[in-house]
Order: structure tokens, then sequence, then C-alpha cells
């Protein structure tokens, strides 16, 4: 007898699903439910469509629901949507979109996919039609229309995460002068500050205004536009908003249902994305799942995720054995000519499980530095003092950045240590990469640091140091500091002349040795410390210090340290 699997949600999970659980059973009753028009679209495109990136709004449908059904026999069945579960009874009350009506639907098994809705908080006028959420076409269309039609010169944006980036790169492409108004002290909330700095310091180059540590209290029509007010007392005017200031599962269906419910709010699934009905299964946005590194309960609204696990919802669904391994959070995203990319842990969610780590952080080129077009991404490494093993990395660069942020997902998927990475064969030509590639260069850097081979100093801790017995040497050449200005009170000796200068020193001092991006302090720190002297490297040097300036001057000291010349 045949079984029959019943879908509630397409998009990137339920389709996934639905077509996986075909594949295994040619003769299976499969029927996938979706409340919206369209069963699977790129949801990840839609801001480039708005910003007419994307041309053809067709080119976001990846399948249509008849070319669906023809391919893989499915019972697609759009504009449908499931109200309620009987679990007793093994049916699923379907309501049709268009005319109300009802009916029960018999499965013996059952897949969740119902996906994440935006957050929309209790803000005083957010009912407001000028402003807008972006989940699915009709919301696209509808933003789209409206820059279009009504031709916005200003937008705020509410949030600063990946969906509130690409808009506001979308928007800035469409001639809308765009500020970010983010409640954090930082966008993109994957990365560790001194990262997003560098992220803050390109949207400002490219006109995107971001208001950061302020959460917009409330909105109000003013004429044919809109005035935004922050709960610093900040006002902007506008004439359109995005929200995008998360999203949450949509737990409902499954909590009336009597299934458990996780602490972060989403649905509880095992490793077989099994809920607590052994003949449901759900996926996607809507769950949690465990974190790799922390092992702690997670939710990854991210698509990579969701088609996995849709997969491996219809093997167990259709008798065949699979299981989920965790997430480590794999995310990246273009912001104008900028690539932010992250994988694992980042020093929050490390503090927070109490977890050791050390850091370092490397500049390296995108490919050989005499081969045209070079540009240098930042890496941050975050890796287990104990044995090395990596727990998460965070990039910040144009070309490149993703080939080495799949890399180190590998490597930390594989519970590989840095000294694996500095190990590891890589494509080498001078248009793609140098002999030594940036992943290689992590994995020497925190490998040097667990060998003893250098004693480094975060950017966070600087604020720290004590003028009486701490001194800052910068081995940079004077052009260097002419161009990009200068940390006040450090000592310039150009790294050359660092060893005929060391009478110039005082062993009873300690020595923090920065150049621009860390490799002639790691060499300076050699020097003195086979000298006999107490030397320190700034990790990542001056770039990384640069980019955590911002912090650095508003929460640690009354002058700027850092001063451009």
């Amino acid at each position: 007898m045949s079984i029959k699997l019943v879908v509630i949600g397409g998009v990137a999970g339920g389709a996934t699903a639905a077509a996986r659980a075909r594949r295994l059973d040619e003769h299976a009753k499969i029927v996938v439910f979706e409340r919206g028009e369209h069963i699977s679209f790129a949801n990840c495109g839609l801001p480039y469509y708005i910003g007419g990136v994307i041309k053809n709004r067709d080119d976001l449908l990846v399948t249509t629901a008849d070319d669906f059904s023809k391919r893989y026999c499915i019972d697609v069945r759009s504009l449908s949507e499931a109200v309620a579960i009987n679990r007793k009874e093994k049916t699923v009350v379907i309501k049709n979109v268009m005319t109300g009506e009802t009916y029960a639907e018999p499965y013996d098994r059952l897949i969740l996919s119902p996906g994440a809705e935006p957050i929309r908080p209790p803000i005083k006028g957010i009912d407001n039609e000028l402003i807008f959420h972006l989940r699915n076409i009709p919301d696209t269309d509808r933003i789209k229309n409206h820059v279009d039609t009504h031709h916005p010169k200003s937008a705020v944006i509410a949030g600063g995460g990946f969906i509130g980036l690409e808009m506001a790169e979308n928007l800035v492409l469409r001639g809308v002068a765009t500020t970010i108004v983010e409640k954090q002290e930082q966008v993109m909330a994957s990365l560790d500050y001194e990262m997003a700095g560098l992220v803050h310091a390109h949207l400002a180059e490219h006109g995107v205004t971001c208001v950061l540590g302020e959460a917009i209290s409330a909105f109000e029509k003013k004429g044919e536009s809109l005035v935004v007010k922050t709960d610093n007392g900040n006002v902007f005017d506008c004439d359109m908003v995005v929200m995008s200031v998360g999203v949450k599962p949509e737990r409902r269906l499954a909590r009336e249902a009597g299934l458990e419910i996780g602490d972060l709010g989403g649905i509880s699934v095992n490793a077989a994305m099994q809920t607590s009905d052994p003949d449901i299964y759900a996926i996607g946005d809507a769950v949690e799942v465990f974190d790799v590194i922390t092992g702690a309960a997670t939710r990854t609204p991210l698509a990579g995720p969701a088609n996995k696990q849709g997969r491996i919802a219809a093997d167990n669904a259709m008798g065949r054995r699979s299981l989920f391994r965790g997430t480590i959070g794999t995310a990246i995203v273009k912001i104008f000519d900028l690539t932010v990319a992250s994988t694992g842990a980042n020093e929050k969610g490390l503090v927070a499980r109490e977890i050791d780590f050390m850091t370092s952080h490397t500049h390296s080129g995108s490919h050989a530095s005499y081969y045209p077009g070079a540009e240098i991404m930042s890496v941050k490494l975050l890796f287990s003092p104990s044995d090395g093993k990596i727990l998460g990395t965070q990039i910040v660069g144009f070309h490149g950045v993703d080939k080495r942020i799949d890399v180190l997902a590998t490597a930390i998927s594989g519970n590989m240590t840095v000294y694996d990475l500095e190990t590891l064969e890589l494509a080498y030509a001078p248009p793609y990469s140098s002999a030594k590639d940036p992943v290689n260069i992590s994995g020497f850097v925190a490998a040097n640091r667990l060998k003893g081979d250098s004693e480094a100093i975060s950017w966070n801790e600087m604020a720290a140091l004590d003028p009486a017995c701490d001194v800052l040497i910068d081995l940079r050449n004077k052009d260097e500091l002419d161009e990009s200005g200068r940390i006040d009170g450090a000592v310039h000796i150009p790294l050359d002349e660092l060893r005929s200068r060391l009478s110039e020193l005082d062993k009873n001092k300690r020595y923090i040795l920065f150049c621009a991006v860390g490799l002639r302090g790691y060499i300076g720190c050699r020097i003195l410390s086979q000298h006999g002297f107490d030397a320190r490297n700034l990790s990542g040097g001056f770039k990384t210090w640069l980019g955590a300036s911002e912090k650095i001057m508003a929460e640690s000291c009354d002058t700027p340290l850092w001063r451009a010349e």
C-alpha cells in the first residue's frame, strides 16, 4: 500500500521535500498545499528585482505549480491555506483562500514548511501605507510599484540585517537616499563589532546613513511622506519605510495542534526533522535545530539549511533513515562592492556560552599582488586555545570572499584545526590566489599564537593599556602614516630600523607593536622577544583598529585615540 504524504508550504523547504519524496517513491500520493500563488520562488532575489538588477519578474519563479506538478506527478494546490491539524484523525483542514471554503485532507505523513513571517513591532503608526515588509512576491510587487510610480527620494530601512542591507543597496541603485536605523550598535549581528565597522565605512562611502544604537519609536504621516522618530529623539523625514527587524517562525499551526515548541519559539524537531508527533516533520525557518559549535538550540532562517532539511525530512517520511547534523550558520551577503560572510560562532555567542576562544585578524590579498586587481580581504578567525579547533570565521572583502568562507565552513564541518589550515593545499594561480592563500595565512597566524611564537593583543584590550608601562610602536613607513592616520602616543619606528634602534627601548616596558595589517607587527615581535623584550602584536594591525575605532572613541576614552592626519 502506497503512502500519502502531505506537505504544507512550498519554496525552499517544502518544494524540495516533495520532489525528494517523489524520487524515492514513484507510487506515493503526494500533495503540496501553498497559501500563496507561487509554489517556489527565489525569495533571496527579491531585493534585486526591486533594484532593477534582475530585470524579469518571471526569473524569480523557480518553477510554476503546473510545471512542478507535471514533472513530479504531485498534486499541487496553490492558494490553499492549512488552518488546522487533527492529529488523532490524521487530517489537515484546508481553506481555499479565494472562496473561504474548507475541507479535510487525510495524510499518512505530514511535513510542515510554513516558514517565518516578518516581525511587526508594536510601533505607533506602523500600519501606514508607506511602510513595507518584504517576504514574498506580492510584497515585492508592492514595493517595486511604489518605487516605479511614486519615485521616492528618500527611504528609511528599519534594521541592519541581510534583507535591510540588500534593500539599502537596491534602493540606492534606484536613486533613493537611504538611512538605516538599527537598534544595535552595529549592522550584521553575525559579525563582531570591528568587522562590522568595515561594513559601516563602506555603506557611508555609498551614501547610506547608518543610525546605530537607536530604535524607531513612532511613525507619523506628514502630507505625502512619513516622519520617523527614534527613542533617542532623532527625527527623519522620508518617502517610504522598509521594515526589516527580523522574522519569527510561523508556529501557529503546530502550536494549536499540540506539537512541542522550543524555547526560542520554533517548532522542536529531532535530527530526523521529526516533531513530537512521529508522523509529522517540520523544516526550514519555522524550526529549532542545534548549533554545531555551541550545542545550543538555534534558528537559522536561511535557504541552504531549509533545502537540506527538506531532503532529510522526505527521506525519513518515506522510510529512509537520514539525519540533520546541525547548523553552523554559513551566510554571505553582497553590499554594493563589498562581500560579507560568516560561518560558525562569533565572539558574542561564545562568550554567552562560556566557551574559551582565541582570535586572530589577518588582511590578505584576494590574489597575487602583482596580478592586476588584487584587493584586501579581512579575515577574523575564532579558535579553541586548547587544541586549535576552528570555532568561527568572519570575512569582509571584495573578490574571493565566497571561496574562502566555503573552505572555512568545510573546515569547521570537518572538525579541523588552525594547524590543518596551515597545510591545506588550495588552488593557486596569480588571477585567483597566492601561493599562501588567505586561508593558509589565517592558519599561520592563529597557529603562531598557539605555539607561543607571537603574543597578540586585540583592539578591545587597547583601552586597558597603562601608559606608565605599555608603549605603542608604529612599524609603518612615514608615508603610510601621512596617508592613513595614526594612533596617538605611538612611537614611530619603521620595521627596517627596529634592530638598529633597540638601544632606545626599555626592557622594563611592554611594547605593543602594530603595522598596517599585522605582518610587520609579527616580525617586530619576533625581533624584540628574541632580544629579551616583552612584546605584543596588535592583532590585525591598524586596519582592524580602524574598523573598530568608532567604538573605541565612543566608549574607551574622552580623547580620541585615533586621528586622521
